[in-house]
This record gives structure tokens, sequence and C-alpha cells, in this order.
């Protein structure tokens, strides 16, 4: 598939002239990529939101919180990363021929990509470490059983029986 969109792009490029659009190679590059940016960035958002679900009503163990929050981390989503699609598409050098179209926009699509997982590692990695302490807390048990006692320490030693400091039997009574 990757080869056959290669391809398609390739032709695209070549022909952009004799279509007579008057348009360079640079603006047709920056149309595709606005164009897969954007529909990765939406494709992505919504599986994360529909998937994301089941993980948010189990870190907050209430629907309408985790509905709530599962809205605010898409809007949120959407917004870093449509903000730098639209930051990075900037290129200030011209763009000679198709193979260095090709270049560049693979480039900034990979870029893209890497800005998504990131973005996705954060929330996960955040998440659950919230929902790590919420267990925490809501346990009644330790996380690890004890192994041992320790020995307790009385407010006086005991003295040894027979010792001239004290009686060598303490219920004795006293001489």
């Amino acid at each position: 598939m990757f080869n056959f969109g290669r391809t398609l792009m390739l032709s695209i490029f070549e022909h952009v002239q004799d279509w007579g659009f008057g348009m360079d190679i640079k603006v047709w590059m920056y149309l595709v990529y606005l164009a897969v940016s954007i529909g990765l960035t939406v494709w992505v958002a919504r599986t994360l939101a529909r998937n994301g679900q089941i993980f948010l009503e189990e870190v907050f163990s209430d629907e309408r919180l985790a509905r709530a929050v599962n809205n605010l981390l898409v809007i949120g989503f959407y917004l870093l990363n449509l903000g730098y699609v639209t930051v990075a598409m900037r290129h200030s050098e011209p763009i000679g021929s198709t193979s260095q179209a090709m270049e560049e926009l693979s480039w900034k699509i990979g870029l893209v990509l890497l800005v998504l997982g990131a973005l996705h590692f954060f929330n996960v990695y955040a998440l659950g470490r919230y929902r790590r302490s919420r267990l925490r807390q809501l346990a009644t048990q330790p996380p690890l059983p004890p192994i041992g006692q320790l020995p307790m320490q009385h407010a006086h030693p005991a003295t040894p029986p027979g010792s001239p400091h004290g009686p060598a039997n303490p219920t004795a009574p006293p001489r």
C-alpha cells in the first residue's frame, strides 16, 4: 500500500504543472501534508477516545467522570497535534524536485506521528500513575505482607534475674 501511495504522490507532483493549476510543487506538498496529518490526527483521536473510554472508567470508577475526562483529552489532543502540524508546515527552502518534496513530506509526517505517539504515551503514563495511587488509597491491606515483627522495646529495660540492681524474682516481695 505504501508503494502505491508513493507512486500516486509522485505522479501527482510530476503532473502539477500539466494540470494548469499554476501551483508549484511546494503548494501541493503543503496540501498533501495537511490532508495526511489531519486525517491521521482525527483517526488516532477517535481510536484513542473509543478504546480509552474503558480504561478511563477503570481509572476513575465513575462513568460520567470518565466520559468528561475522555472528551477533554480528545480536545487537548486535537489542539496540541493540530497546532504542531500548523507550526511544522512551514518550509523556507525552495523545493526543486519531486524527490525533494517527497523527502520533506515524509520528514514532516514522520514528526507528526512521533508527536502523536509521545502524546499518547504521556497520557497513558499519567493516567496509570493516577490509577495506581487511587488503588493504593483504596487498599485496606498494605501493598506487601509483613515479613516479620520488630522486637518490642520497653521504656525501662528489664533487669536480668539475679542482678544486684533488681530483685531476682520480680513477683517476690522485697526483703
